[in-house]
């Protein structure tokens, strides 16, 4: 396993869910039997297809991007592949994993910037960056020909921030949302990042986005919060992951994952405040709370702590702040738009990934 300077982390499946060459295929698997299976791309490069693009922007500057389509005019899936809270769209990292697994695939890949690392007032959420990722979609829309009921969007630690707000604030875009580590709450996420009264990294970073240290019920935090808008996104297939020693060995509390999935669910479906502070306070399940069944997709990673609700679905794994590639994108690539949430994964594509983030 790789470790970045920010933190995220992406797993390296075992050799039972590897793969060793992309000509490999799963045999008796309509999923797995459309495309080869992929294995690790060159850490920290992106794959020579892809190509830097620019992106006019409505505000009438332009937004740079990291693009692959494939040759074929038919329609294909596109990718909208988010950066982490301090990368850029040129970071490529495990992101260049979505990447190897567009061209393995056959489907198209967008990382756009919106407005870079999480430190300025344009970034953060922000109406803008909001507005940058809309416009991303629309520019690849325009350059090949995408298949409207697979428009899928992922993204990690910062990304799964995005990943988040996305869903709330256009549910409309997403045939589904994959969203890991993501951070839920602005404000509650800066006082969590105060030690012995002062503002670590991350904190500063968002009183320089803001323009002040956040209270908790500042205006702004709330805005570029996805607790604030992930009501909207009942009707989009979401899948929220989270490590449960993030948060001590990692940057965001799993506890934001767990709020986030409350945020989207009927009422009657919400887990107790009472069982998150205890969850997380103690690592140990609850009174209750049923401890999740297996998922291969998962590889060797523990699935601990799973509920679904209609289309949302929140996960505790055995892990800290990283992401699974391989139950990730193969989730992503079963969802429908316009289609109930898919949850069965039994049936994969292998990945055999290694990589890490930009901070």
């Amino acid at each position: 396993m790789l470790r970045s300077g920010g933190g995220v982390r992406f797993l390296k499946m075992k050799p039972a869910f590897a793969v060793t060459a992309l000509v490999t295929t799963l045999c008796m698997s309509p999923l797995s039997a459309q495309k080869p299976a992929i294995t690790k791309p060159p850490a920290q490069k992106w794959p020579t297809q892809v190509t830097r693009v620019a992106i006019p922007s409505s505000d009438g500057t332009t937004q740079q991007a990291m693009w692959f389509t494939p040759d074929s005019k038919e329609k294909k899936p596109l990718l909208v592949a988010l950066h982490t809270w301090s990368s850029t769209f040129a970071s490529a990292g495990g992101d260049a994993v979505y990447a190897q697994w567009c061209i393995a695939q056959g489907w198209a890949m967008i990382h756009p910037d919106f407005r870079g690392p999480n430190w300025t007032p344009q970034a953060l959420g922000s109406d803008r960056a909001v507005q940058d990722v809309v416009e991303a979609v629309a520019w690849a829309k325009a350059q090949t020909a995408v298949d409207e009921k697979r428009v899928y969007l992922i993204g990690v630690s910062g990304g799964g921030h995005m990943a988040m707000q996305m869903a709330g604030r256009h549910p409309e875009l997403w045939a589904g949302v994959s969203a890991w580590c993501g951070i839920a709450d602005i404000a509650q996420w800066h006082a969590e990042h105060q030690k012995n009264g002062q503002s670590d990294n991350y904190a500063r970073n968002i009183e320089a986005a803001l323009g002040h240290a956040p209270a908790a019920d500042d205006p702004d935090a709330r805005r570029r919060s996805p607790l604030t808008h992930l009501h909207a996104a009942a009707g989009v297939p979401l899948d929220i992951a989270h490590g449960i020693h993030d948060g001590r060995r990692g940057s965001v509390p799993f506890r934001h994952a767990l709020h986030a999935f409350n945020a989207v669910v009927p009422e009657a479906d919400r887990l107790p405040e009472a069982g998150i502070r205890s969850y997380y306070d103690t690592q140990k399940l609850p009174a209750g709370w049923p401890a999740a069944a297996a998922d291969a997709s998962y590889g060797p990673v523990g699935v601990l702590f799973r509920r679904i609700s209609g289309n949302t679905r929140v996960t505790i794994f055995e892990g800290g702040h990283e992401i699974v590639h391989q139950a990730a994108l193969n989730w992503l690539a079963r969802q429908r738009q316009g289609s109930p949430a898919v949850w069965d994964v039994s049936d994969f594509i292998p990945l055999n990934t290694d990589g890490e983030s930009g901070k």
